[in-house]
C-alpha cells in the first residue's frame, strides 16, 4: 500500500533513492502514462496507444513495455534496455502535490513534492541522496523537481490533445493478436489508436488547428510508434 507524504529535509534528511531498474523495485509494469511533449522520444523505443479509465471515462496515452500485466521486456539485470525511460515511470517514487500557502493575505496553491515511503526504491543505505549532509537539495532532487513540473504541464497538455482527438473522432479501439515463436498467443484488448481513415479525411482547417498546437506531429508520432510492436515481439521471443 502506498504511503504518500510531503517531502521535507528534516524527516527525510537520510533518505536515498535506488535508481536500479528491476522488478523488485516496482519497474515490472507493462505500460505507463505518456504525453505529447515526450512522444518524439518515446516513439523511438515504445508503441504509443491510448487507454480509457473505466471509472472516469477519461482517455490517456501510454507507452507499452510488454504484452501482459507485470511484464516489462526492457528490464535486464538491473538496467533498462533503452536510452529513454518515460517520465511518469522515471519519477517514481515521487509525485507532485499541492498545498495552500498564504502570502500578503492571499491564499494560493503551491506545487510541492511528495514521496511514497512504501516504495521499494526508498532506502537509507544506498542510492541517490536527496539532501546534502548540512542541508540543501542535491542536484538529483532538483532534477526530480524539474521532472515533476514537466509531467504536470505535460498531462494538462495531453488532456487538451485527447479532447481534440475525441472531438474529431480520431480514436478507435483495436485488438492486437500476438503469436510468439514458441506458439503461445496473446491478445491485447482495451487499447485505442488513431483512426487513419478519419485523419485522412480531416479538413485543411482542422489540420491547421492541430498543426498550430503541435498535435499533428504528436498524431504522426503515435502512428510511427506502432512499428515498435515488432521490436517488442522480438524482445519477447528472445526472452523465451
Amino acid at each position: 500500500m502506498s504511503q504518500h507524504v510531503l517531502l521535507n529535509s528534516v524527516d527525510h534528511k537520510d533518505i536515498k533513492i535506488i535508481t536500479e531498474r528491476s522488478a523488485k523495485y516496482g519497474d515490472n509494469v507493462w505500460f505507463s502514462v505518456t504525453f505529447p511533449a515526450e512522444f518524439r522520444s518515446v516513439q523511438a523505443h515504445y508503441p504509443i496507444f491510448f487507454q480509457k479509465d473505466q471509472t472516469t471515462g477519461q482517455f490517456f496515452a501510454v507507452a507499452l513495455y510488454g504484452f501482459q500485466n507485470n511484464e516489462n521486456l526492457f528490464l535486464n539485470n538491473g538496467t533498462w534496455q533503452a536510452s529513454y525511460i518515460p517520465l511518469t515511470l522515471r519519477r517514481q517514487p515521487f509525485l507532485i502535490g499541492q498545498q495552500s500557502v498564504r502570502e500578503d493575505g492571499v491564499e494560493r496553491k503551491q506545487r510541492v513534492i511528495h514521496i511514497d515511503m512504501a516504495s521499494p526504491k526508498v532506502s537509507t543505505t544506498e542510492g541517490e541522496a536527496l539532501f546534502h549532509p548540512y542541508g540543501g537539495n542535491t542536484q538529483y532532487l532538483d532534477d526530480i523537481g524539474d521532472m515533476l513540473e514537466g509531467i504536470h504541464h505535460g498531462l494538462i497538455d495531453s488532456k487538451h490533445f485527447i479532447d481534440l482527438l475525441i472531438e474529431h473522432k480520431l480514436l478507435e479501439s483495436f485488438t492486437l493478436d500476438i503469436k510468439l515463436d514458441n506458439g503461445h498467443q496473446h491478445q491485447m484488448m482495451g487499447f485505442y489508436t488513431i483512426n487513419e481513415e478519419t485523419l485522412a479525411a480531416l479538413s485543411a482547417e482542422v489540420l491547421a488547428q492541430l498543426h498550430a498546437k503541435s498535435y499533428l506531429e504528436a498524431i504522426y508520432m503515435t502512428l510511427a510508434s506502432q512499428a515498435r510492436v515488432r521490436d517488442l515481439l522480438n524482445l519477447k521471443n528472445a526472452q523465451g
